[in-house]
């Protein structure tokens, strides 16, 4: 069903920043093999996050919802996770399916996994490789794509591995894998990528270690045999729904938008560094901790924009908002460079090809490029009127709609109903700031 986005004078007002999705999952894997009870609260109830609660209940842990957004979870502890009575399904969440094949392979245990149209287009075969040196075993078409059947082991090898992408889900899923290995294993990064695992681990009382390595690498080492213990959990707003609020306000005729409760962590601020870098009217509030991440309340007004070229070094800590970062491109004065960030091709959908036709469609000069692209900013609203296709992927949708709030003319999407597995409230906080989002 098509949506369309109306230009409206401004957008304003103060809004709780929905609860992280990259943490939600990680809550609910690490408390689902902990030995004990946790609490988890503020998690995000949108349809990737609900997958992996009916993952981890599906594979022997006791998951309950005990109110909004608060959930009781028994995990397995020493018994293990066992092999499910029915396919496991991710939908269209990668960093469930990533994550979880990383989880499950440490248990003796056998699991189809599957996912929606867009999940089972995605490549796999990052986290199988490093899986199958450490004794998991997969089937599947050859192309390392759902549906793929697991087989799991009590005995897996630690490993040295260095991924070919700088992939927060490749070293997740190696880091749990780790976690029952026989040994340690040693995880290099080619440069660092956002740390919620790392993290969070910590929290339920896991042994790693993070350091430098040559140049801008990373070295992450987690120890074989560990079992996680029950931790209470509050669940930091995430910054990644946040971009699209502040987005709109950078752009908006008069925009002047508050987002609470916004977890800052430098392997996320990427958004946020480069808009300032163009120009953007952000400030920012801390307001104290959740899951070991600092909080803060973020302002942001409307005012001019310059196009910048965007530096290479940011490209892991913004991979998720380089569709809202070409739509505050597609308003600044000048040209905006992305470069080295081809791994965009391999998200929800080919975001480098979706960005470039959503700007397109709308009037926006665009030039696409093997690993990123370049903006010919409007130096002011673009023309709009145009009918984005979404091709499944909710940032691409919701991007398109923040454009419509003050483009030239309206713009809409050809669905909407993928926003709801990241950012269910979507719709509901714009309406909110006094944006115009209508179906039909």
């Amino acid at each position: 069903m098509v949506w369309t986005s109306h230009p409206v004078p401004r957008l304003q007002g103060v809004i709780r920043a929905p609860g992280d999705k990259s943490c939600s999952h990680r809550a609910l894997m690490f408390s689902g093999i902990a030995n004990g009870t946790s609490e988890i609260s503020g998690l995000l109830e949108g349809a990737d996050v609900m997958n992996t609660a009916r993952a981890m209940a599906a594979l022997g842990a006791d998951v309950k919802k005990t109110g909004p957004g608060s959930w009781t979870v028994t995990g397995v502890g020493a018994a293990g996770l066992k092999s499910p009575g029915e396919d496991i399904d991710f939908g269209n969440s990668g960093t469930a399916a990533r994550l979880m094949m990383g989880l499950m392979a440490g248990y003796p245990l056998e699991a189809n996994l599957i996912g929606d149209e867009s999940l089972s287009k995605r490549p796999m075969n990052r986290v199988i490789s490093p899986l199958e040196r450490m004794g998991a075993r997969f089937k599947h078409d050859g192309a390392g794509k759902l549906p793929i059947r697991l087989s799991g082991s009590s005995t897996l090898d630690a490993i040295e591995y260095a991924p070919e992408q700088a992939s927060a889900q490749v070293k997740s899923c190696v880091l749990l894998a780790g976690l029952n290995a026989v040994g340690t294993t040693r995880l290099t990064e080619s440069r660092p990528t956002r740390d919620h695992t790392e993290k969070m681990l910590r929290g339920f009382g896991a042994r790693l270690s993070v350091r430098p390595g040559s140049g801008n690498r990373q070295v992450v080492e987690i120890e074989g045999g560990q079992l996680l213990q029950p931790v209470d959990t509050v669940i930091p707003g995430d910054p990644s729904s946040a971009a699209f609020l502040i987005a709109g306000a950078l752009i908006s005729p008069s925009g002047g938008v508050v987002v609470e409760n916004v977890m800052s962590n430098e392997t996320r601020d990427g958004f946020f560094q480069a808009a300032a870098r163009m120009g953007a009217a952000i400030g920012a509030e801390d307001t104290g901790d959740a899951a070991g991440e600092r909080l803060i309340d973020l302002q942001a007004a409307s005012g001019g924009l310059k196009g910048r070229a965007i530096p290479e070094t940011l490209v892991a800590s913004m991979i998720d908002e380089f569709p809202v970062l070409a739509v505050l491109a597609a308003f600044a004065e000048g040209e905006t460079v992305v470069t080295g960030a081809e791994e965009l091709r391999v998200k929800e959908s080919d975001r480098i090809a979706a960005i470039v036709a959503m700007l397109r469609v709308n009037g926006v000069g665009v030039e696409e490029r093997a690993d990123g692209f370049v903006v010919l900013g409007c130096a002011g609203p673009p023309p709009g009127g145009g009918l984005v296709e979404t091709h499944h992927d909710h940032r691409i949708a919701m991007s398109a709609l923040v454009m419509g709030t003050a483009s030239r003319n309206p713009v809409s999407i050809d669905d909407a109903a993928m926003i709801a597995t990241s950012y269910p409230d979507f719709a509901a906080h714009m309406h909110e700031l006094g944006a115009d989002i209508r179906e039909g």
